[in-house]
């Protein structure tokens, strides 16, 4: 087994899972990812083991993997965290940047605009993923920011939900704008405020649709 093929496969389904393309209790079938990527089953269920290992994914019986499915305790807990990490990361990122970095950011923001008029939503997740995580990368703090990837590939399969509701997405790329303008004027406390707001409003409507679900 190539250790390089590995780590490819893992990198791969990592990015996927960060940004959503996996939805909650989705097996992840050895045999169809192999084929999928042209590849033997060893490499695969190595990477696979990897991402279990880190809570992104979890085993069950017979050795298959699955993403965990989400409830309200779990995804209110992670928020919690979130809502510290990111939001310093954000502080901290902002006098860090380069043109190049708020060309990407800018990108970002205008390609999530795209994706919500034409309601394309693994365009506006891939989109999403990039802006926060390429902004929290220039944090400058590398502990910090493998906390922030952990906790998303937790819940990155779990953004599909934001699309369940037709007058939210309306909303879903205000504050990425807002955090994006106190980015540009150099306006770390802003950013900040901008994306912990950004965090806690998603949250509220996700957690809202975990209860519905739970009493179903």
């Amino acid at each position: 087994m190539s250790d390089n093929l590995q780590e490819q496969l893992y990198q791969r389904m990592r990015a996927s899972l960060l940004a959503g393309r996996f939805q909650p209790g989705q097996a992840m079938k050895i045999r169809d990812l192999a084929t999928q990527w042209g590849t033997s089953s060893m490499p695969v269920r190595a990477a696979l083991q990897r991402l279990v290992a880190e809570g992104a994914l979890e085993g069950e019986p017979q050795r298959s993997v699955r993403v965990p499915v989400m409830t309200s305790q779990r995804y209110e807990q992670i928020v919690q965290v979130r809502l510290a990490l990111e939001g310093l990361a954000v502080e901290l990122a902002t006098s860090r940047l380069d043109k190049a970095d708020l060309a990407i950011l800018r990108d970002c923001v205008q390609r999530m605009d795209q994706a919500i008029e034409q309601r394309q939503v693994q365009a506006y997740l891939d989109a999403n993923s990039q802006f926060h995580l390429h902004l929290y990368g220039a944090c400058g703090n590398p502990v910090l920011l493998r906390s922030i990837e952990s906790l998303w590939l937790q819940i990155g399969p779990f953004f599909n939900r934001l699309f369940t509701d037709a007058d939210l997405s309306l909303r879903l790329n205000d504050l990425h704008e807002e955090a994006f303008t106190a980015i540009e004027a150099g306006d770390a406390k802003a950013a900040r405020q901008a994306m912990e707001q950004d965090l806690a409003y998603f949250a509220r409507f996700l957690l809202n649709l975990l209860e519905l679900e739970q009493v179903r």
